[in-house]
């Protein structure tokens, strides 16, 4: 048994040479790119000094690549740190002409672009006034709890537990995902969630009915931790620069995964031996098969479970301000969409043919 952080460390070493497990970690960035243009290097950089997602330097990375691609066969030979904003209008109006994007699409771009000018090369720019991208109205699915309840008979274990937080805490999927063992408190019965879309943490309802399989679960996670410790293993990735802060907090318990992968994964860039989370395709699959068996003709995806707690708390007279809260939307507008599902034309209307 190693005991020590000196033989944990050793045993890292000696493991260095693994070969990249399937369940390769994903969400940890790795080292920037010397090969890569100057003015993406800098925008790594600050999207990590702000603790941006990493998800939000890929898409933001993307869309400036694809941005000095457009803008290099616009028959100008100035750099894309030269652009201007007329040039910045006629690419985003590009993509909404001619790329025929959504509007969501077509705000990320613009998004990338002030961050990459504004924040990074220190440009300002006024109002674009791009060509806007039509904005499709499309009222979330919500599962009645006759589904809901027949598609949960459906599920076990593990993946039975996910859908019960899913719905019972309102939780996206990556959210539950992340979970940590210290962000579960029973006694409170609340959830902490941390690392959100919006980056900041909030508090959520813990619904008492998943008690005993959360417990059940930590216990697991317990076994599997000493397990790895033992190994020379166990260490988790932390959030943005406390693994650097704090360089064996990673062993602790407490920030171990609720949900961990099966194996433990080398990334590929960092070479950082880790046992990351679940993966977003095992509980995907998992449900997707449950709706098949539960035969529902509606297209259910694992954030229709936290659309269906938002919207029975609002039919249950919960307030709009509570609901935006658990849900943590910055916006309280994005919360009233769940008013729109319940006030649909033909749902609250009687049938002449009924009268």
């Amino acid at each position: 048994m190693l005991t020590t952080l000196g033989d944990i460390a050793e045993k890292e070493k000696q493991t260095a040479a693994l070969p990249v497990a399937d369940e390769v970690i994903a969400g940890e960035p790795g080292p920037i790119d010397p090969n890569e243009p100057a003015y993406l290097q800098s925008l790594r950089r600050e999207l990590r000094l702000r603790h941006y997602a990493y998800s939000t330097e890929i898409a933001y990375a993307s869309w400036v690549k694809q941005f000095g691609i457009w803008f290099g066969k616009q028959g100008s030979n100035a750099p894309i740190e030269a652009a201007t904003e007329n040039e910045i209008k006629e690419y985003l109006s590009h993509l909404a002409v001619v790329g025929n994007v959504a509007a969501s699409t077509q705000n990320q771009a613009l998004s990338a672009l002030l961050f990459l000018y504004q924040q990074v090369l220190g440009k300002e720019l006024e109002f674009i006034d791009a060509t806007r991208a039509k904005r499709n109205k499309h009222l979330p699915v919500v599962l009645t709890r006759r589904e809901l309840n027949c598609i949960l008979s459906k599920l076990a274990g593990r993946n039975l537990l996910i859908a019960r937080l899913l719905y019972g805490s309102g939780l996206r999927h990556n959210e539950c995902l992340r979970l940590r063992i210290k962000d579960i408190g029973l006694e409170q019965s609340q959830l902490t969630i941390r690392d959100t879309k919006g980056r900041e943490d909030r508090v959520t309802v813990l619904p008492s009915l998943v008690h005993d399989d959360l417990r059940a679960q930590i216990e697991f996670v317990r076994q599997l931790h000493q397990d790895d410790l033992d190994a020379g293993m166990g260490r988790v990735s932390l959030p943005y620069a406390l693994e650097r802060k704090y360089p064996d907090a990673n062993l602790e318990f407490g920030w171990q995964y609720l949900f961990p992968a099966s194996k433990i994964s080398r990334n590929p860039q960092t070479g950082a031996i880790r046992r990351h989370h679940l993966h977003t395709s095992v509980f995907a699959s998992a449900l997707k098969r449950a709706l098949h068996h539960s035969e529902i003709d509606k297209t259910v995806k694992p954030h229709t479970l936290r659309h269906s707690f938002a919207t029975h708390l609002l039919q249950s007279g919960t307030d709009i301000r509570t609901i935006q809260e658990l849900l943590g939307h910055k916006d309280v507008s994005t919360t009233m969409i769940y008013t729109h599902v319940l006030n649909r034309p033909g749902v609250s209307v009687m049938s002449p043919l009924d009268g």
